[in-house]
């Protein structure tokens, strides 16, 4: 149990290799940071995969390390009232906890990332920075790792709060560039409303339990199911969390930063903003199911806008020409098939397309990565065409996963895109089938545009110009080798969740859902929380449901190769002159699409007032504007306001102290005092000889006065 009672080696190393890179980097060759940063991240893959198998065959449902004390001294110096009466301390241990969640995502996070890893030494092998872009790499995957690992709310937020700076600083890499510092600003600026949503949720749960760890967090709502199924205050705290989920995982109406952080280097699209930090925020709901489950109302929601999400992208990515953008709608659209899978209470459907998803859209965007470069840096598909012959490693595995995305029978896609599919059919008695309806219109979507993306790219004429059309030429071997070794996962990793109603149809009956086995004890009891109000699906008899499953399945195949038809005959032989069918169908609708339905345009109105494509004051303020009117002359004028009165009153203060209280009240007796015993003080004057005086003339007046008496 060597590895695993050292989990903490395993964000640790790539920890290692940011620290170097940041005090050595600059002095070190090429062959020096290769062999740190990418050694560091294949040393975590290893470690971690140890850790599993370790952890698998110990046969513990969990696996808990503590490591120290970080916030508070335990010896109950700093309690706090709790929402339902009594008192806790606020105390946070820092600790790793390993369990099936936690295992799948270690797994496909340190592998993928060692593979982008490997990828990157070729694709950046002739950029400057190299050694800050390897740097800012490991830093992120200490990070994400610290996310996953995390065993309370607080410790995950710094992973989560890590990979959000990462994410700022690799967007922006190529910092020379304004739309690279504008789309970090942009990501780094969105991510902050959903960070926020964050930090109140988990202090909500603390508020409610008295305590931010996951594991003691769930015992408590399992426990006390019946009493807080639909409280406001869970709802508050669900909510709360699922702001920060839509502003880390682009979900609507947070999801403008990630097709802008195509800016930044194709690795870092393939790691961050396709395989792992955007499903932080499905992972933070799934490790929450006994707090979800719990509020029907934030489940329903979750459907409706991983729903939507996936719907609206989808529609975008019609129509969009940079490659990448295609790509980055697509993961939008993806998130948004987990989120409606998490909804409807299938988190283990959720799961496994997060696994899926890490390995298709992974090897989609190194795939368009090995094209940019073989492009000498083209990105618009409508330069391209005719790709299949001269690119052939690349072209192959883009239509493993263009196959795989698309949901085709056979492909890791096709395994958890069904399963999804029927979960939100079937769940709570088929009340969200009108979700289960946007999911099958979005399966036909994806799978028009990305055969769109392979046809525009691979097939065709060729129109790009001479000189780039002479340069063209396959990726070198560090790069075509993680795109070989993501196809094979693309093709297998479904293999994993086969459902026994798609396990009788390949002849193997009898045959259980491994994945679903693996992660029970993350979700056990989730059904029975929800038995008394929950969204979570219900599931009928298999015999009942088996039926009509199979033809929900054979429906979302045919709608998958619908798609792959209609965009095959209309860009199979793509001319000089790309065809839009939308366009000609329809322009104001293709204009609408190709433009994002004008959101940006919209956000941009909204927070300053003017118009994205012009400088044209509308005659309104924007919010930001408005804001900072409101702090200037609100605010500011507050607090000035505050200040000019605190200045008066301690003038009036002053004033009254100096002639009423001390002038009257003091000084007027003693005045009066001080006029008085004057006549006194000028008998009183301390000389002997003065003394002597006065008793003469004292004397004289007495003999006067009685001489004067006796006379009369």
């Amino acid at each position: 149990m060597f590895f695993l009672h050292n989990l903490w080696m395993v964000p640790l190393l790539p920890a290692a290799g940011a620290v170097l890179m940041l005090l050595f980097g600059r002095r070190l060759g090429k062959s020096a940071v290769n062999a740190i940063c990418v050694g560091a991240v294949l040393a975590a893959f290893a470690w971690s995969a140890l850790s599993v198998a370790q952890f698998v065959h110990a046969g513990e449902p969990r696996f808990h390390l503590s490591l120290f004390t970080w916030i508070g001294s335990g010896a109950g110096q700093l309690m706090v009232s709790l929402y339902g009466g009594g008192q806790a301390e606020f105390v946070v241990r820092a600790g790793m906890l390993l369990d099936p969640l936690s295992a799948v995502w270690l797994l496909f996070v340190t592998g993928v990332g060692a593979l982008i890893h490997i990828y990157s030494t070729g694709y950046m092998a002739h950029e400057g920075g190299y050694y800050r872009f390897f740097g800012y790499l490991n830093l992120f995957m200490f990070s994400m790792l610290t996310l996953i690992l995390a065993d309370n709310y607080l410790l995950m937020f710094v992973g989560w709060e890590g990979v959000g700076l990462c994410s700022y600083l690799l967007i922006g890499f190529y910092f020379d560039r304004h739309s690279a510092s504008t789309a970090a600003n942009k990501a780094f600026i969105t991510n902050r409303v959903g960070d926020a949503g964050v930090l109140l949720g988990s202090f909500t749960i603390f508020w409610l339990f008295g305590s931010f760890d996951f594991v003691r967090v769930t015992e408590l709502a399992r426990a006390n199911a019946a009493h807080l199924m639909g409280t406001p205050i869970l709802l508050f705290a669900t909510l709360a969390l699922f702001v920060g989920a839509c502003g880390k995982s682009a979900q609507i109406p947070l999801y403008i930063w990630l097709p802008d952080a195509m800016e930044g280097p194709t690795p870092v699209s393939a790691l961050i903003h396709a395989a792992t930090m955007v499903t932080a925020g499905v992972y933070m709901v799934a490790r929450s199911n006994a707090l979800f489950v719990l509020a029907p109302k934030t489940m329903m929601v979750v459907a409706v806008v991983g729903a939507l999400t996936a719907f609206f992208a989808a529609t975008i990515g019609l129509v969009q020409n940079d490659i990448k953008r295609v790509l980055a709608y697509s993961t939008v659209s993806q998130l948004g098939y987990m989120f409606l899978a998490l909804g409807v209470g299938a988190f283990t459907a959720g799961v496994f397309h997060v696994f899926t998803h890490a390995f298709f859209k992974a090897l989609l965007f190194l795939g368009s990565g090995s094209v940019i470069h073989a492009m000498s840096g083209e990105q618009d598909m409508r330069s391209m065409g005719a790709l299949a012959r001269k690119i052939p490693i690349t072209f192959r595995a883009m239509l493993v996963g263009t196959l795989a995305i698309a949901g085709i029978p056979g492909l890791a896609g096709f395994f958890s895109k069904d399963e999804i599919l029927w979960q939100a059919w079937s769940a709570h008695n088929g009340e969200f089938r009108i979700l289960w309806l946007l999911g099958v219109v979005t399966a036909l979507m994806t799978s028009f545009y990305m055969f769109r993306l392979i046809y525009l790219t691979f097939f065709g004429q060729g129109r790009m110009s001479h000189e780039v059309e002479h340069h063209i030429h396959e990726s070198p071997r560090s790069m075509t080798v993680p795109l070989i070794v993501l196809a094979l996962c693309s093709v297998f990793a479904g293999y994993l969740g086969v459902s026994p109603s798609i396990a009788r149809i390949v002849g193997l009956h009898g045959q259980t859902n491994r994945f679903e086995h693996f992660l029970a004890p993350v979700f056990e009891n989730h059904a029975e929380a929800s038995a008394s109000g929950g969204v979570v699906k219900e599931e009928a008899p298999e015999e009942e449901s088996t039926p009509i499953e199979y033809g929900l399945m054979l429906l979302s195949v045919a709608a998958a190769v619908a798609g792959w038809m209609s965009a095959r005959r209309a860009y199979a032989n793509t001319a000089q002159q790309v065809r839009e069918p939308i366009a000609i169908a329809a322009p104001p609708v293709y204009r609408t699409l190709l433009n994002k339905y004008y959101v940006d345009e919209a956000y941009d109105y909204a927070i300053t007032g003017r118009r994205a494509l012009g400088s044209t004051r509308l005659g309104a303020i924007g919010a930001g504007e408005a804001l900072w009117k409101f702090d200037a002359r609100v605010v500011d004028g507050g607090v000035n306001g505050a200040g000019w009165l605190t200045r008066f009153t301690g003038r009036v203060s002053s004033w009254w102290d100096k002639w009423i209280i001390d002038g009257l009240g003091v000084n007027g007796p003693a005045f009066v005092v001080r006029m008085m015993s004057y006549p006194t003080k000028i008998l009183q004057a301390g000389l002997l000889q003065w003394y002597a005086l006065v008793m003469i003339f004292g004397l004289a007046g007495l003999l006067w006065y009685y001489l004067f008496h006796l006379a009369h």
